[in-house]
């Protein structure tokens, strides 16, 4: 995962996060093999996405993230590109983000944001690259960026008429993280100074 033009979190044709199948009890949901629950857990006891394969064949810029590297990314304060330290300065943490609706506050204040920040150089390269950035991104100087959850699929309790929701963002302090499989950790951004705009590319 050295190549520079490649972003870290980028996945690959030879990797795989494919759903190992799934047990929901009272207590939470788990993998139904224990050795695969226990390895696809972190500290915490949230269970992730199961990882496999090796960074062959072609980089899928237009998938999700790397369940794996974006929350090392995420955790650390790494460079979703080149793993380095993210770039800080007086104003705070650079962090590259999709333009989004117009109901989005102006100021890009609360944003939840899955991509991680990034450092000065690779913010210039990484947008020719990334779909959803080439749409039209914002650079943003962040002061606050406290970790709130996760995104994941969340399942439903035994019992429960509820279909699962593949796409749900569950806070650390809610009763429903031991029914998610987590794929992202998320974070919202404080105290946001607006760097720059970038229509999307041609």
């Amino acid at each position: 995962m050295d190549n520079p033009i490649v972003p870290y979190v980028t996945p690959w044709t030879g990797e795989s996060t494919g759903g190992a199948p799934v047990t929901v009890t009272a207590a939470g949901v788990a993998f139904t093999d224990p050795v695969q629950d226990a390895l696809a857990r972190d500290l915490d006891g949230t269970l992730w996405t199961l990882c496999t394969g090796t960074t062959t064949g072609k980089p899928q810029y237009a998938a999700e993230l790397h369940p794996e590297r974006q929350r090392t990314a995420m955790e650390r304060l790494l460079c979703a590109c080149c793993r380095r330290p993210a770039s800080r300065n007086e104003h705070g943490m650079l962090w590259v983000l999709p333009v989004l609706d117009d109901t989005v506050d102006t100021r890009w204040e609360g944003v939840h944001a899955a991509i991680p920040p990034m450092c000065e150089p690779c913010s210039e390269k990484v947008p020719l690259l990334c779909p959803r950035l080439r749409d039209g991104h914002v650079q943003l100087r962040v002061r606050e960026a406290e970790a709130i959850g996760v995104r994941g699929t969340l399942y439903p309790r035994p019992g429960s008429p509820d279909a699962r929701e593949p796409d749900a963002l569950v806070r650390y302090d809610s009763p429903d993280m031991p029914f998610v499989v987590a794929r992202e950790v998320v974070r919202e951004l404080l105290h946001t100074t607006v760097v720059a705009f970038a229509a999307a590319a041609p």
